[in-house]
């Protein structure tokens, strides 16, 4: 919560990687780097390949959470608790989102536990 705080309301943009504007993949390479010490892949597909599968009823916080959102478009966010996730979103920019959200819910696709 405390990266949540900071990050808060930052605008999304593709490839960025500051508080003027940052994407999802940039998001959660920052946030689990700073808060806790891990190095992660910069795009969202090779963060999928990152950490060990999780199934869905056993989402934690931590956990990086992916979604398929277009044909060819994936993005990722990080779970504050069981149901809700925090991420940079293209519309809102870094803001908390809940898993049982329609929009979420219909486009989860998988869940990868970096955290030990």
């Amino acid at each position: 919560m405390q990266s949540y705080e900071q990050w808060k309301g930052t605008p999304y943009r593709i490839g960025g990687m500051t508080q003027s504007g940052v994407d999802c993949s940039a998001f959660v390479l920052i946030v689990m780097r700073d808060q806790f010490g891990i190095r992660l892949p910069r795009n969202t597909e090779e963060q999928l390949r990152v950490g060990r599968r999780v199934r869905a009823n056993q989402m934690r916080t931590g956990d990086l959470v992916f979604f398929r959102t277009g044909r060819k478009t994936l993005h990722v966010g990080i779970m504050i608790n069981r149901t809700e996730f925090m991420h940079a979103s293209t519309s809102q920019g870094v803001m908390i989102s809940s898993m049982r959200e329609t929009y979420w819910r219909q486009r989860y696709l998988r869940t990868r536990r970096v955290l030990k």
